[in-house]
């Protein structure tokens, strides 16, 4: 696969006022959303819930790929159409999730590493004819007491390395996900700091391993204080933070960086994004990659009808997407 290509898919992912859903949720994480809402974690429902996402009218409008976990890039319509088929409809790009999560590190109380690199290259191998076209990987990175450790973040970012060479070479852009968590009473400027070494450590790896930047995305956490830390960062405070973050440690090369919601609530993921883009230009397109920013509204007005509520909850996706991709403008209809 030429750069060229992975260049060109990269590119797509973040094109102007367009963005990511993450629909990638394990079995298991699907079924506590289910189960808040009084839903039953069946497969036909949660391939019933997956089709409502990926049929939602003009959804392609304002989103440029899908993160799908194993079972829903291998699922239908109950039509029959592969889901694959209908985002290539939508102009919409199949992603994948690989990662198989994070496990405690041997030796270092209360840090995790994600694990998944063993037999990866088969799957992704597997995946690239299933369709996809991009990846996943997650890693999860505490702040407490004397952590996050160097070997915790070295770690990671080492596998994520790994992660993202085989993807490239199997023709997957990489989206390489290094989370800084909300958890804990950490201030603002704590964020920052673990922010920074982060993903200097990440790009340091990155570059180790031959991965090429131009074919790869960042999905990124925003400098937020910690939620337990009794501060409320405003939204420009965020904004300037993370961005000043971002420009001291990732290359201008990268074809875009993308947000994760990771905690926030959907109106502030939304703030924060359009906040950041007011503040460009920048030199790499800022967009989103949300999951429950993007869906947690339409699940609640679908739990109250699966067979009924179909088309109303959709409503709510596009909603969603539009308000997401105007952030990506820096258009959002907030007052300034």
């Amino acid at each position: 696969m030429s750069i060229e290509t992975l260049a060109q898919t990269a590119l797509a992912m973040v094109a102007p006022g367009k963005g990511i859903i993450a629909i990638d949720e394990s079995t298991s994480t699907i079924a506590k959303r289910f189960d808040a809402v009084g839903i039953p974690n069946s497969e036909e429902n949660r391939r019933a819930y997956r089709e409502l996402l990926l049929t939602t009218p003009k959804l392609g409008d304002h989103i440029s790929g899908a993160i799908l976990y194993d079972e829903t890039i291998r699922q239908s319509t109950k039509a029959g159409v592969p889901f694959t088929r209908v985002m290539a409809d939508s102009g919409i790009l199949p992603g994948i999730k690989v990662d198989k999560g994070p496990q405690p590190l041997a030796g270092f109380p209360g840090e995790v590493v994600t694990e998944g690199l063993d037999g990866l290259r088969a799957r992704l191998e597997e995946y690239y004819k299933l369709g996809a076209r991009f990846a996943k990987w997650r890693a999860v990175i505490h702040i407490g007491d004397d952590i996050p450790s160097g070997t915790c973040i070295e770690a990671n970012s080492h596998a994520l390395a790994r992660y993202a060479a085989l993807c490239q070479e199997q023709g997957l852009v990489p989206m390489v996900e290094p989370e800084v968590l909300m958890d804990g009473g950490h201030d603002i400027e704590t964020s920052y700091e673990v922010h920074e070494v982060v993903l200097r450590s990440l790009f340091d790896a990155l570059y180790q391993h031959n991965v090429m930047l131009e074919g790869t995305i960042l999905k990124a956490s925003m400098v937020l204080p910690g939620k337990d830390s009794g501060e409320e960062g405003s939204i420009d405070e965020v904004a300037e933070s993370t961005l000043m973050c971002l420009k001291s440690s990732v290359p201008a090369i990268l074809p875009g960086i993308v947000f994760l919601s990771g905690g926030q609530g959907d109106e502030d993921a939304t703030a924060h994004l359009d906040a950041m883009n007011r503040m460009g230009p920048h030199p790499w397109p800022l967009s989103f990659s949300y999951g429950r920013a993007m869906q947690s509204a339409a699940l609640k007005i679908w739990s109250q009808d699966l067979a009924g509520n179909v088309a109303k909850a959709q409503e709510t996706v596009f909603a969603r997407a539009r308000d997401n991709g105007l952030a990506a403008r820096g258009q959002w209809g907030r007052a300034t």
